[in-house]
């Protein structure tokens, strides 16, 4: 008898159907399964060295008050992140309040009025449109201060466009930048060794152009970060993958020491940088964080490329391919509908050990220039490494699924999706 199938029907009401082709899919991926394993265990023998490394003790999780002058625990964990992206430095703190402001403070740390910034892979997020000052006015964005920026789109097969790059160039530019996830693009990852080429271009054309790479979603995908390939700094969110689930809020920047004196001046002001900062007794879940991250991030890209050679039996269009290698946590579905993509959503809030009896709906989420449907029951609020979909209700109607802190969660959000779809009559089996 099959234990969890009968469990799966009886307290979940799960169709055998559903149950079925979550088997076959996931006999499909098991060669796929086996390589991202390996991954998964290189880094954490990587994090664990870093940690002996840095002689990580119980008086690190401890705190002081006011200003943070002093705070043991706050600069091991700072050189801990430095060790594992092998970098000069890096700012790990719980008052950087995401990805994006984590991408703002270098942004706005390194440039100055009259530089030029460069996207070189197409359009930013779009929480970043308004840094920039793609989008909004008067807000203290890069166009505010009198930077300029330029973006290059991707090739049609997704690669970066190089020579597009050399032609952007100017005298004027100051930074170059690749997001490594698809963000609400249609299109695979920029992978380590795509990121390796861009570098080393860049490089050739003037060394002095510093290279930026948005690590949102990306953390322990391969067994190298962009710093190890050439990267000068890289920047991202504690609540996804390096936070592991146990982070409660925070954002990170590593990089080359006098890029990282730059950033950490704007990330408090001039004078005081990254000297002062409570962490507020949280460095105990960031290092635990880190430790348990790549079997987190091993769980939830699994449950991606489950996800994604599931719909396409269904017969959808998916992105990126099951057999695809995984830059990012992120599998995107076209759904072709905005009934189908918050049916999807639907069935991931209902998998979801937190609010699992919410019904999640559109709504006109700060940043963003769509209304943003958000399935989202987490421990933390707004964890997408805990699993959750997204999804702008736009045109062509793609949602994007992340997260699980296991495998078997995230395995479960696909049957709650499939099974949402068949029960409203969305999809055939």
């Amino acid at each position: 008898m099959n234990y969890t199938q009968q469990l799966l029907r009886e307290k979940f009401n799960i169709d055998q159907r559903v149950l079925d082709l979550i088997d076959w899919a996931e006999a499909e991926v098991a060669p796929q399964f086996a390589a991202l394993d390996d991954i998964m265990a290189y880094n954490q023998y990587k994090i664990l060295d870093a940690f002996q490394k840095n002689r990580i003790s119980d008086m690190h999780f401890r705190w002081n008050t006011g200003y943070g002058y002093d705070d043991i625990g706050r600069e091991t964990l700072e050189r801990l992140y430095a060790d594992i992206f092998h970098t000069d430095g890096a700012l790990v703190r719980p008052t950087i309040v995401n990805g994006t402001h984590a991408l703002a403070i270098t942004l706005l740390g390194v440039l100055r009025p009259g530089d030029e910034l460069i996207y070189c892979t197409g359009g930013p997020y779009d929480t970043l449109e308004e840094v920039i000052g793609i989008r909004g006015e008067g807000n203290g964005s890069l166009k505010d201060y009198g930077i300029t920026y330029k973006q290059v789109e991707l090739l049609p097969d997704g690669s970066i466009d190089l020579e597009g790059i050399r032609k952007a160039i100017s005298e004027k530019t100051r930074m170059v930048t690749v997001q490594r996830a698809t963000g609400y693009g249609w299109r695979k990852a920029i992978t380590i060794d795509q990121i390796r080429q861009w570098a080393e271009f860049v490089k050739e054309i003037n060394p002095n152009i510093v290279k930026m790479v948005d690590n949102c979603y990306g953390e322990f995908l391969d067994v190298l970060e962009p710093t190890d390939v050439g990267a000068d700094v890289i920047a991202g969110s504690l609540i996804k993958n390096p936070g592991g689930g146990l982070a409660l809020t925070g954002g990170y920047v590593a990089g080359r020491a006098d890029l990282i004196d730059k950033i950490q001046y704007r990330m408090t002001c001039p004078g005081i940088g990254g000297e002062c900062g409570l962490t507020f007794g949280q460095t105990r879940a960031m290092f635990q964080g880190m430790f348990l991250a790549p079997k987190v991030v091993n769980g939830a890209v699994k449950g991606a490329v489950l996800c994604g050679k599931a719909y396409e039996k269904l017969g959808y269009e998916i992105c990126p391919k099951a057999e695809d290698t995984r830059s990012d946590i992120i599998q995107a579905i076209c759904l072709g509908s905005p009934e189908a993509v918050v049916t999807f959503c639907e069935g991931i809030q209902a998998a979801a050990p937190i609010d699992a009896h919410v019904s999640p709906v559109p709504w006109d989420m700060p940043g963003y220039e769509s209304q943003v449907v958000m399935a989202a029951g987490a421990f933390v609020q707004g964890s997408s490494i805990e699993l959750s979909a997204d999804a702008p209700i736009r045109p062509p109607y793609n949602v994007y699924f992340q997260g699980g802190l296991t495998y078997e969660h995230s395995k479960f959000g696909v049957m709650k999706s499939i099974d949402a779809l068949l029960k409203k009559d969305l999809l055939k089996l």
